[in-house]
């Protein structure tokens, strides 16, 4: 779709102020009807504070990703059935209602993620059958009263929790054979962001790829299964890539972009995980994310950004821990030349590959951050044997 953002006064921009009134981030006084105003300051304000709530990026402008967020945010539970479609699925807010009371009771819908897959409806029918309905996967009226009317089964704890936790110990802490992901981020006609470095110019997607590759070549080196999302001239949408993380069975997807702002002083590294507003979290994760960031800050001089939740679709659709890191500002001119450095990327890669490797270690064989040299990692998995 088009960007809307302020200004806007086509028909998009008004069928999303008309979308900001139905779900009460614009009194119902400032509604199309009552004088056809586009995307005017107040909608700007209105589209920040629901991409904040939902763990967006907070920028003002309706892309892709905000208006689908804006459309699931307008079903709740009970307004329409909900069923499995392979083609095209179902998504909103209603199916993470189902997914969040299914999961709370005991039933594995695998991750929040308010889309209706195969996972969720497995949940589902077995809820059904428990229950003495027909086991059909079709959340109608029936599934919606045997809903209201049954208690929790599980009391205390964090399910979810429990099963990525029991994932990762049955993965066995051994990097060979494991399959990793590595997401660079824009690419084909989208450059990401351009900056020029000296006499050389760059762009984000460049960078990106030319990182995912030294990040490749360390993982093949180790047994390590690594798989890019991209070649130099694609660029897959956020969904694609999630689905092909998914469909080669990844263990491990690592998104990589570079940041930028409009104040020059913005600086250092960021990692975000999955997480939501609510406080669902991909906990395994927001772990990756932690050791990501760790390392990266240990091994360069690069200014702590910390980590952060975010629904982007790229952490929110991938059933595996997904981390996107934001390497550093190009806006920043200290940044941008740590950035534009090989050697500096070289370090990333070291940092990322280490993480990797320490989020499937045993605890008694972890070890402090920025000191795990990936050459001993063979040897001190022999000396645990």
């Amino acid at each position: 779709m088009q960007l809307v953002k302020r200004g806007d006064t086509s028909p998009a921009g008004v069928e999303v102020r008309g979308v900001l009134v139905d779900l009460g981030l614009l009194p119902v006084s400032s509604s199309v009807s009552a004088g056809g105003i586009g995307f005017d300051a107040a909608c700007d304000l209105a589209v920040r504070e629901f991409q904040q709530l939902r763990g967006l990026s907070v920028d003002g402008i309706v892309g892709t990703e905000t208006w689908r967020s804006l459309v699931a945010a307008r079903w709740r539970l009970g307004d329409r059935v909900l069923n499995l479609s392979i083609r095209d699925p179902m998504l909103g807010d209603d199916v993470y209602q189902l997914q969040d009371r299914l999961l709370e009771m005991g039933y594995d819908v695998g991750r929040l993620d308010g889309v209706f897959g195969p996972r969720t409806e497995r949940a589902l029918v077995e809820f059904q059958r428990d229950c003495g309905l027909i086991g059909d996967g079709v959340f109608g009226p029936g599934s919606m009263h045997a809903l209201r009317r049954i208690g929790r089964k599980v009391i205390g704890g964090r399910p979810q929790l429990l099963r990525e936790s029991a994932k990762l110990d049955h993965a066995g802490p051994a990097l060979p054979g494991k399959r990793v992901v590595i997401d660079p981020g824009h690419g084909g006609n989208d450059p990401g962001i351009q900056i020029a470095c000296g006499e050389q110019s760059f762009s984000e997607a460049v960078l990106c790829h030319d990182l995912a590759l030294r990040l490749e070549g360390r993982f093949i080196a180790v047994g390590v299964q690594a798989h890019l999302t991209r070649g130099p001239d694609t660029n897959p949408s956020p969904i694609e890539r999630a689905q092909f993380a998914n469909e080669i069975g990844a263990d491990v997807l690592i998104s990589l972009h570079a940041d930028r702002h409009d104040t020059p002083a913005a600086n250092g590294v960021a990692c975000y995980h999955f997480g939501t507003g609510s406080g669902t979290t991909s906990t395994v994760g927001e772990q990756l994310a932690s050791l990501v960031q760790r390392e990266i800050v240990a091994r360069t001089d690069i200014q702590d950004c910390r980590i952060h939740a975010k629904t982007w679709e790229i952490l929110r659709l991938t059933r595996m821990p997904a981390v996107r890191v934001e390497i550093g500002y190009l806006s920043s001119r200290t940044d941008r030349a740590r950035i534009a450095n090989s050697e500096f990327r070289d370090t990333v890669a070291d940092a990322i590959l280490a993480a990797v490797q320490r989020i499937f270690l045993p605890l008694n064989l972890d070890c402090d951050t920025g000191t795990l040299d990936v050459r001993q990692i063979h040897s001190l998995l022999l000396a645990h044997h």
